[in-house]
């Protein structure tokens, strides 16, 4: 279960935040395949603080030998255990202590992995509505807090609260009274614990929110930094961010000030205790309960007490910081979890390919690129869309029970105007966002994938296409792992990129991506292409795919996308009519609704929206091609 997280001013609708009993059971399955790593870790520092409590009984019996004025050999065997148990509770609070790190370094990584998994999958109109600045504040800021309680406080804690517990013990070994006496302590440490964590947990939470909405402030500036100059709008945006700054300070502010009143008041519960103890051995001592040297063990034993009751108090404050962040982590992996559609039933917008874009495709076996497909011929639609809405909030409708059918090998290209809904259409047919109402059976889901297709059913390209850091292999292999140098010049050439991939300074081993060399945008797009042909899907959706090529480059693009396609079904959102032209069928949107649907020649002359659409591209070219 999650709850909205609070929204800041920014109008984003944040990712949502687990609930407390959410997060703790999510913490629970995280920790369940390392129960053995956790109990043996836990038992090895019950034994090193079980040994480590012999100090004081020694310490009270050298007090006894001096105070009874016994021969200085009798401190002999006393001074001998003492280095004895030094050692001994070194090296097993070390290796216990050690199993406990690994226990959270493996429980963190499991973390962090589920996080990324979850996160590469949530819808991306979900993305959009909470903006990227709340994402980062979750995968950096609080993955970072999170990690630092795991590293420090865990273990600390651990070994904090067996030594209290079994130094109470200790205590009423020694004499019940003495207990008893460190017991007046509890009620004010209680009393500071409780109203720390009432007021830490929801003020650390709008800590993280306060920074998120700095953090998408700052990436909304300096991201559109031309613009804001442009338009003269450096002064507001300064404000906006000193103004969301200056909110982020006020919680760190007031988290400070909490902590400040919480060292205060664990001081005074440390000399209530102390001066308790004291008192009682007095008193015991003058009528004889017990020996000068056990008072003294008791008030040593509460002393050392001092350490791990503020240490474990204290890291009440690494706790609740890293639970606000854990709930958040949490929040984004409940939100990305997806049922299971029922058995024979259609799929509803099913994530086929699972990545925004096909360079981050699972591998798929793939046919010998340059071996030219044949279109394939089957009576079963390759894909259905019935009846399909979607809106990205209330009153905000972008498609309206869109129906459309695209049989095995046929290339349907999606037009209409800006904010006709192609975009969102194409994101859903491709599994990338669930729709708001209907069903998409497509390759994977109900429908047949052709035959000799790959393991990939669907596989989406946009026109922002991401070059990843590694060598051109290593990103073409993105795709395909088993893929070899042969397919990866095969899947080169045939989106005509493989002259220009070998005239790199290392050819497929040059070293692209951030820090590498830079692929301009038409390379970048014939890249996704070449991972699309060694992905080898079903049914390829390319949406607007050739915008970023540019006039010079949309020619020689446009034909990368076309043999990338040839044999396999394919939706086109067409940027430019070029590639209607080329279409088997031609669907026109207009509001989010279907309007024509035809072969480009047959609206072209009908006089309809698409006739419109094609007489005001033609005029808007020097020389408008003509079929």
């Amino acid at each position: 279960m999650t709850t909205d997280s609070p929204t800041p001013d920014t109008g984003a609708e944040l990712l949502p935040i687990a609930t407390p009993a959410r997060t703790r059971a999510a913490l629970r399955t995280l920790i369940r395949p390392d129960r053995g790593l956790a109990l043996t870790g836990l038992g090895i520092l019950v034994g090193a603080t079980v040994v480590g409590l012999l100090v004081q009984p020694l310490l009270g019996r050298i007090v006894d030998i001096v105070a009874d004025g016994r021969p200085a050999g009798d401190l002999t065997l006393p001074v001998v255990l003492l280095v004895a148990v030094a050692v001994v509770q070194g090296l097993t609070t070390m290796l216990g202590l050690t199993r406990i790190a690994r226990l959270g370094e493996t429980v963190l990584a499991r973390l962090r992995e589920r996080f990324v998994e979850r996160a590469l999958n949530l819808p991306a109109d979900r993305l959009e509505r909470a903006g990227a600045g709340d994402l980062t504040a979750r995968v950096t800021g609080d993955v970072a807090r999170v990690a630092e309680a795991v590293r420090s406080a865990l273990p600390e804690m651990a070994r904090s609260v067996l030594a209290i517990l079994l130094t109470l013990g200790a205590l009423a070994l020694l004499d019940v009274r003495f207990l008893l006496a460190a017991l007046l302590a509890v009620p004010v440490q209680l009393l500071t614990a409780r109203w720390y964590v009432r007021r830490a947990l929801t003020l650390y939470a709008d800590q993280r929110v306060a920074n998120g909405a700095q953090q998408q402030q700052l990436l909304e500036t300096i991201g559109g930094a031309v613009t804001v100059r442009g338009h003269r709008l450096e002064e507001q945006h300064t404000e906006r961010s000193a103004g969301r700054s200056r909110k982020a300070v006020d919680f760190t502010m007031r988290s400070v000030n909490l902590v400040l009143g919480f060292y205060g008041r664990l001081h005074i519960a440390e000399y209530i205790g102390l001066a308790a103890v004291l008192i009682a051995g007095f008193w015991l001592v003058r009528d004889g309960a017990v020996s000068i040297g056990t008072a003294t063990a008791a008030a040593l034993y509460f002393h050392s007490l001092f350490g791990p009751v503020n240490a474990a108090l204290v890291l009440l404050d690494d706790a609740q910081s890293a639970a606000a962040g854990l709930a958040r982590l949490v929040g984004v992996t409940d939100l990305a979890e997806q049922p299971e559609p029922e058995a024979g039933k259609p799929t509803a917008g099913k994530p086929t390919a699972g990545k925004p874009e096909v360079g981050k495709a699972e591998a798929g076996k793939a046919a010998p690129a340059s071996v030219p497909r044949q279109r394939i011929a089957s009576s079963e639609a390759a894909v259905t869309v019935h009846a399909v809405s979607h809106a990205y909030g209330p009153g905000r409708p972008v498609l309206h029970e869109v129906s459309l059918t695209l049989e095995p090998g046929e290339h349907v290209a999606l037009v209409g105007t800006s904010g006709a809904g192609k975009s969102t259409l194409a994101r859903i047919v491709a599994g990338v966002q669930q729709p708001t109402a209907g069903t998409v059976t497509a390759p994977g889901g109900e429908g047949s994938a052709p035959a000799g297709a790959g393991e990939h059913p669907v596989v989406l390209v946009t026109q922002e296409v991401h070059v990843f850091t590694g060598t051109l292999a290593e990103d073409l292999r993105l795709a395909r792992p088993d893929a070899t140098d042969a397919d990866l010049r095969a899947a080169l050439a045939t989106v005509h990129a493989l002259d220009w991939a070998e005239a790199l300074p290392d050819g497929l081993g040059t070293v692209v991506g951030e820090g590498g060399h830079r692929l301009d945008p038409a390379r970048a797009q014939q890249l996704a292409l070449a991972r699309l042909v060694l992905a080898d899907p079903a049914l390829a959706v390319l949406d607007e795919a050739t915008a970023e090529a540019g006039s010079a480059g949309a020619r020689v693009l446009e034909r990368s996308a076309e043999a990338a396609l040839d044999g396999r079904t394919a939706l086109v959102v067409a940027h430019r009519l070029t590639q209607a032209v080329a279409a088997d069928r031609v669907v026109v949107l207009e509001a989010g609704r279907v309007v024509e649907s035809g072969p480009h020649d047959e609206l072209r002359d009908a006089d309809g929206p698409y006739a419109a659409l094609w007489r005001a591209w033609s005029g808007s070219r020097t020389a408008a091609p003509h079929p």
